[in-house]
């Protein structure tokens, strides 16, 4: 869980395509930052990413997934991912990023809100 990183609230969670694409658009489902994994139960992170494009308020969209080949790498930040991180052996560098990402430099806010899509096994231990 991203708590024991910093000072994260995680304030939803879709273990599949669809279910991601209509939470994000629920009015109050409002997180500043998007964790998307590219395999999901059903159907892709990259049809998550396809809808994040297209919602007026941007959030920053992070990819943390075991498969981030080079294509893979290039088409998430094509579809506006801000990052990719590899579950294998980038976790320090989502937390580092994670612990930066309001772009001042400075550890973001208390209760910083993160949505997660991905799987609960996933969630619970990203490494």
């Amino acid at each position: 869980r991203l708590g024991r990183y910093g000072p994260f609230v995680q304030i939803g969670t879709a273990e599949d395509e669809a279910t991601a694409v209509r939470w994000r658009v629920v009015p109050g489902n409002e997180a500043e930052l998007v964790i998307v994994d590219i395999f999901l139960k059903g159907g892709s992170g990259m049809g998550v990413l396809r809808s994040a494009q297209a919602m007026r308020q941007r959030r920053k969209v992070v990819v943390l997934s075991n498969y981030t080949t080079p294509d893979v790498r290039r088409k998430c930040l094509e579809l506006g991912a801000d990052r990719v991180f590899d579950k294998s052996n980038e976790i320090d560098a989502l937390i580092a990023y994670l612990s930066f990402v309001d772009g001042t430099g400075r550890y973001p806010p208390e209760n910083y809100k993160v949505t997660w899509y991905g799987t609960v096994a996933q969630e619970d231990d990203p490494q």
